[in-house]
């Protein structure tokens, strides 16, 4: 939690107090900014992992639900026989509840824990999602130059061939078109390195995936018996 960023929202000062003093005890503390019902803006608040709704005065509690991002993470602290919470409880049925009673500092502090590993987990999971299809992108991006690889090689060939085969009579050729046949001829050079180097790599990647799966395979086999 050392990284996360948790807002408590409250109208009693007390609460938010006492739950910062809470945080703040602890090894991991996330950074904690405190705000009231009356400065929320769910579109200008401060970036959060989490929301923690504290008691606020009558009739600010449905709209600070209602301004939130349905994907929020969000924990409300309010006493269990609340009239207004008996009355949230059917329309945000996923709303974490903790009531406010005489431990209810601990209990908040453990299901907080909790939602920031779920909200951590989350993004971590996103990010692979993300990784995976930038890899696959990659991957279908090498799957088409090694499919164009022969066509590509022939093309370098034939420039290669046939600009050898005019620097062999530079007299017959202006001193400007000697330049650009020489320049031809270099880059085609260095297309061809580029197209070699990646054969090799797709080479390579190729063997170190054939010994990744037979060793996948050793492990896989039952041991031989003892007799």
């Amino acid at each position: 939690m050392r990284h996360a960023n948790v807002v408590i929202l409250t109208d009693e000062t007390e609460f938010a107090r006492m739950l910062t003093a809470c945080w703040q005890a602890e090894r991991q503390a996330p950074a904690v900014t405190v705000l009231t019902s009356d400065l929320w803006q769910e579109q200008d608040a401060p970036a959060r992992d989490l929301v923690v709704l504290g008691p606020v005065r009558d009739g600010k509690l449905r709209n600070v639900l209602r301004s939130l991002d349905p994907s929020s993470a969000a924990i409300l602290c309010v006493p269990a026989d609340s009239k207004e919470f008996g009355q949230l409880r059917a329309t945000y049925p996923r709303l974490v509840h903790v009531p406010l009673r005489e431990d209810w500092a601990q209990t908040l502090l453990l299901v907080a824990g909790e939602s920031l590993r779920r909200v951590e987990a989350m993004r971590l999971a996103r990010q692979a999602e993300r990784a995976a299809a930038k890899n696959e992108n990659h991957a279908t991006l090498g799957r088409y130059m090694l499919e164009m690889k022969h066509s590509v090689n022939n093309a370098l060939t034939s420039m290669l061939g046939n600009a050898e085969l005019l620097l062999l009579e530079p007299g017959q050729l202006s001193s400007h078109s000697l330049a650009q046949i020489k320049t031809i001829h270099s880059m085609a050079l260095r297309i061809n390195d580029v197209t070699q180097r990646f054969s090799s790599l797709a080479s390579e990647m190729q063997e170190a995936e054939n010994v990744s799966q037979a060793e996948t395979e050793e492990t896989s086999w039952p041991a031989p018996e003892r007799r």
